[in-house]
């Protein structure tokens, strides 16, 4: 039985659809770039891949972070909608379960946005930990306009994000919103001018991340993820919880003494 468990996600994972995947063994980013020319759009199997491909990266000790970029200087301007009609019946009412797999992931997760995020990349975006923009990208929910709606995770997250009046007017109506717009917002943490800036941005973001103790940091996005929903009272006592876990950890007291020997901590995720 296990062995068939093996096979089959062996073989989902062989052929990659419009996906690839590079290491930067010296920043520590797993980056998995989404590639199909011209605008990257996402299959139906695609999501699927997606999910096991974070997952994979998430178990991999050489990954700090994890970054979801489009090729040739674009992101993705959506799914392969002109399939959809040969999906069978209930095939894709778990959409929003691969799609998200940024959020459900232990490492911090950033979306690098480039022209266009729209339909389920922009759904894939918004469930990752940080989304950073170059200034020329627009953002977009426009499945009302096919008379479908968002599918993958986009309507609840974009209301909890920037609330019901503003969610409404971007999905009900499918507005594209431009970046700094979705910066101001709340659904973009940083505009930047153009695509090197973007990387470089990425980079410092990384960078610090990767600073970071790694079981707090993996303690810290669960309690902050499951706090926004939840109530306040069960969000402190999941973050107490949390607190006093990491009192327990190496990392805690390398963390302590760096700082009171003013130097830099050396984490080791124990």
């Amino acid at each position: 039985m296990i062995e068939k468990y093996l096979k089959r996600r062996a073989e989902m994972l062989r052929s990659l659809d419009g996906l690839r995947v590079e290491l930067d063994v010296e920043r520590r980013i797993g980056m998995l770039i989404l590639d199909r020319p011209p605008l990257n759009i996402i299959s139906y199997k695609g999501r699927t891949q997606i999910r096991m491909l974070i997952e994979e990266m998430d178990d991999d000790d050489d990954i700090g972070v994890i970054v979801i970029r489009g090729a040739n200087g674009v992101y993705t301007s959506g799914g392969d909608v002109k399939a959809f009609l040969d999906i069978p019946p209930d095939g894709m009412s778990h959409l929003a379960w691969n799609i998200g797999a940024p959020e459900r992931a232990s490492k911090p997760v950033i979306a690098a946005i480039e022209k266009y995020a729209m339909g389920v990349g922009f759904e894939l975006a918004l469930a990752c930990d940080f989304r950073l923009a170059t200034k020329d990208s627009v953002v977009a929910l426009p499945e009302s306009s096919i008379g479908q709606m968002p599918g993958s995770g986009g309507a609840p997250r974009v209301v909890q994000l920037i609330g019901l009046t503003r969610a409404k007017q971007m999905v009900l109506l499918g507005e594209r919103i431009p970046a700094e717009k979705a910066c101001d917002w709340g659904l973009l943490a940083e505009v930047v001018e153009d695509s090197d800036a973007l990387t470089k941005l990425v980079h410092r973001y990384a960078e610090r991340l990767n600073a970071l103790a790694p079981i707090s940091r993996s303690s810290l996005k669960r309690v902050l993820n499951l706090a926004n929903d939840t109530s306040t009272a069960a969000g402190l006592d999941l973050e107490g919880h949390a607190y006093e876990k990491l009192r327990g950890t190496a990392d805690y007291k390398e963390g302590i003494h760096a700082f009171a020997e003013k130097r830099k901590a050396k984490y080791q995720g124990k």
